[in-house]
């Protein structure tokens, strides 16, 4: 029974533990985008089928001693791709489709490894069935859950603040060596046990996190196609809603994995609480909650005075997110068949899981110009659940009825809003992005970028405001004082901006000057060059550069800028490799040795002054922060803090005259491009 039950342990700790490790890896090489993660999720939902996939066939098709030989010699290849660190030749050059590199990344790297650790928890509970065909594997199911559960909620609290992302890469694939030792020690323990081609018709196992029906339907009839269609949408409603979830809340704080683990760790355990058999699903509760729940996440998806508030939407949705899938889960129990049919049963979950992936991640921003993914999720689960309670439950039926409506309306409200003003709207693997125009026919008339929610820049279109900068960046701002504190100058000025929006900076440019923006999304310097005049207006000579800029930079010989902000956003998420350690080395091997450094820090939700504080410390440079309240008509709130290994850059009067001492936490551990962490930075 150890043997067993360590086995499954460790496979399933590990299979979940790998997923942040991963993502997280991987996430500075696009961007910092909140896609990865859920493109990531596409290859585990469908590593995961797969794995089932092969599980079922291995028991039910081959001999007992060829299926573990197999397994067995798996085993020993996967080793030859550890360790899971993702090689140079995958970071992208800023022309090819992210998600498909993405993919075949994870595909070369751990893809061996987690094919078969997904196939663990099925394959040790048959061949524990095997060897003692009397004892009941349910223990070790528990076991397994135990441990996923372990894996997700201990990697933010308890690896990611302590250990490297690195040395968590290393750490996970020693793990797997022993873990592959258990899993073959296991096998050829089963084969001396009791001689079976098959597994007991009555033996109930299953895959991952999946628990089994303990009870047998009345009948033993072979499921027709439409229950098994119905098996399939139901794991892919749920499925729809952890990714377009996981998104709508990441998207507008930081892709980190705190965020990505939350919805994760309450999908899972809504499968937990639903198959455990003891009576978690209660159904007239979870139904009447489902309805109400539903129509409070569309309501609070489409009131645009809620976007930003950061308590309701997160305990908006993660409390829907439970709920709805309890609601998914738990019909799958009651419409579970004959323990004869339980690898079908488990299969279409499998592939429904996969399917509301890939739609989500995959095909969802190629074919919907904005995240409607969530409110078609809404709608979709309003719809299964007044098609479940159409007979058994009128009352419910009724409620059903009046949330799928307030659903509907809801989604109908906020696509409008979604479109008001919109006079074009584009979205890629880097999110959505609109150009709204506001007061037509006024002196405010004006055109605006919007990357998710958040404003990314203004353009007034009165000849006497158009070519002023705006927003974040007016003369009163941090970088606005920095670069007219550049003047009078003899020279030319070369200024680099990570982040291009929809070219603000461009307007500080006089003849001769070089102002080169670095911007990883194509989409925004289409849009900056069509429906924006910044860069044509500009007297400079305007470049742009595609690709994350970090690698850009690290590619280019030394650019002698006497400026480079650093103003990189999705959304209102903060890319946090470009606030390292590492980056910065890599700006200052760009600018001049007076040259200066621009953070742009302002934000809803981080308080990131302290952090850019202890960069400086650790380069030596000298650094002042610039609050500017935004108090004209044509700005906004902004925080800058400005960087120089020359402290008399800093005492220009116009930086001067304004700057605060920046908020030291020497209590904060240094980012680093292995180290990073976003809790303690929240307001």
């Amino acid at each position: 029974m150890l043997l067993y039950a360590a086995t499954i342990f460790v496979s399933a700790f590990l299979l979940f533990l790998v997923q942040p490790v991963m993502a997280k890896q991987i996430l500075p090489w696009f961007g910092g985008s909140a896609t990865v993660w859920t493109t990531c999720l596409v290859f585990f939902q469908t590593a995961l089928l797969a794995g089932y996939t092969y599980a079922d066939w291995t028991v039910r098709r081959l001999a007992p001693r060829r299926a573990v030989l197999l397994h067995v010699a798996l085993l020993a290849a996967s080793l030859a791709v550890l360790p899971i660190v993702p090689g140079d030749r995958w970071k992208p050059a800023g022309d090819e489709n992210p998600s498909w590199l993405i993919l075949g990344m994870l595909a070369f790297t751990i893809g061996l490894p987690y094919f078969l650790l997904s196939t663990t928890s099925p394959l040790a509970q048959a061949w524990f069935a095997r060897r003692f065909p009397s004892a009941s594997p349910y223990r070790l199911f528990a076991l397994s859950n135990l441990a996923s559960m372990l894996a997700l909620l201990g990697y933010p609290f308890l690896l990611e603040p302590w250990s490297a992302t690195r040395g968590q890469a290393v750490g996970w694939s020693l793990g797997y060596v022993a873990f592959a030792a258990l899993c073959a020690a296991a096998g050829f323990a089963s084969l001396r046990g009791a001689s079976a081609r098959h597994v007991p018709a009555g033996w109930q196992g299953g895959g991952h996190g999946l628990p089994l029906p303990v009870t047998d339907p009345a009948h033993d009839d072979p499921p027709p196609a439409a229950r098994q269609l119905l098996w399939c949408t139901l794991a892919a409603t749920a499925s729809i809603l952890l990714l377009a979830v996981s998104n709508h809340i990441t998207q507008n704080i930081a892709s980190v994995p705190l965020l990505w683990i939350v919805p994760l760790a309450l999908y899972l355990l809504t499968f937990i609480l639903t198959f455990d058999g003891t009576g978690w699903y209660r159904r007239d509760i979870v139904l009447s909650t489902t309805a109400a729940v539903l129509g409070v996440m569309a309501w609070t998806l489409a009131d645009p005075s809620l976007t930003h508030e950061l308590e309701i939407q997160v305990g908006v949705f993660c409390t829907g997110l439970f709920l709805a899938c309890m609601f998914c889960h738990g019909e799958l129990t009651r419409i579970k068949p004959s323990p004869r049919f339980l690898t079908r049963f488990y299969l279409m979950i499998s592939l429904g899981g996969a399917v509301g992936a890939v739609l989500v991640g995959i095909l969802a921003p190629l074919l919907l110009p904005a995240h409607f993914e969530l409110p078609a999720g809404l709608v979709l689960c309003g719809l299964l659940l007044l098609w479940q309670v159409r007979r058994d439950y009128p009352l419910f039926g009724v409620l059903g009825l009046a949330s799928l409506a307030v659903t509907v309306g809801c989604a109908i409200w906020g696509t409008t809003e979604f479109y008001r003003g919109a006079i074009s709207v584009s979205r890629n693997f880097y999110g959505v992005l609109r150009v709204q125009e506001a007061d037509e026919g006024s002196a405010n008339h004006r055109r605006s970028l919007i990357h998710g929610t958040i404003l990314h820049g203004n353009q007034y279109l009165d000849p006497v405001l158009r070519r002023q900068a705006t927003t974040y960046y007016t003369k009163t701002s941090g970088v606005g004082r920095a670069l007219e504190s550049l003047h009078p100058r003899t020279q030319p000025l070369r200024v680099a901006v990570i982040g291009l929006g929809t070219g603000s900076l461009a307007v500080y440019g006089a003849k001769g000057d070089t102002y080169r923006f670095y911007e990883i999304n194509p989409d925004v310097v289409d849009l900056a060059r069509r429906d924006f005049s910044y860069l044509a207006d500009s007297e400079a000579n305007v470049e742009t550069a595609l690709g994350d800029a970090r690698l850009v930079l690290e590619r280019e010989p030394a650019q002698g800028f006497d400026l480079l902000a650093i103003d990189a956003f999705s959304s209102d998420s903060i890319p946090v490799h470009l606030i390292t350690r590492e980056a910065l080395a890599i700006y200052l091997k760009h600018v001049k040795p007076d040259g200066l450094i621009a953070f742009h820090v302002t934000n809803r939700f981080l308080d990131l002054v302290p952090v850019v504080d202890a960069l400086a410390k650790a380069h030596g440079l000298a650094a002042t922060w610039i609050e500017d309240s935004g108090e004209a008509a044509i700005a906004s709130r902004s925080d800058w803090v400005l960087l120089s290994r020359d402290a008399k850059r800093l005492a220009a009067p116009l930086v001067a005259e304004v700057a605060q001492p920046l908020r030291s936490r020497d209590d904060w551990r240094l980012w680093t491009d292995d180290f990073n962490n976003l809790v303690q930075v929240l307001k």
